[in-house]
């Protein structure tokens, strides 16, 4: 499985909330999904167009498979970097792939879960379309500049 970050990285930073944590004191697992969704969105928000205005056209982006992979957890009030990056584009599909890091006191940084996301373009009756010529533009954009 490739879960390389091609360039360009995007990065953001959130805090764990106490209710992202269960009864073990740890990041639910589930979470990360939430984490990664965080990232995809300020990376397509910097970079491309808000999902708002995406969504405007009458298109989403549902999630249609998914995978993480976990090393080590993250507890309430640790503050976290989520990297993402594009990894994969097609006229239908896009896959990001995510590096999930707790920054330490100590100014380095540890591996939380790195995993991927890939989504269908589908307009609101669930029907595949294809991305939006304008949307693709700016992602191959992205594509060829890091190559």
């Amino acid at each position: 499985m490739n879960l390389s970050m091609p360039e360009p990285v995007h990065k953001t930073t959130c805090r764990v909330l106490y209710g992202d944590t269960d009864a073990a004191g740890v990041v639910y697992y589930g979470n990360y999904m939430r984490y990664y969704e965080q990232g995809r969105t300020e990376y397509m928000r910097d970079l491309v167009q808000t999902y708002r205005e995406i969504e405007s056209q009458g298109l989403v982006l549902p999630v249609i498979e998914c995978y993480s992979r976990y090393k080590a957890p993250a507890t309430y009030d640790d503050l976290l970097t989520i990297e993402t990056s594009l990894a994969e584009l097609n006229s239908i599909t896009c896959r990001f792939n995510y590096r999930i890091y707790r920054d330490e006191t100590n100014g380095s940084r540890t591996l939380l879960a790195k995993g991927f996301t890939l989504h269908a373009s589908v307009n609101r009756k669930g029907k595949l379309t294809r991305l939006p010529t304008d949307i693709i533009d700016k992602l191959q954009t992205i594509i060829k500049k890091a190559q």
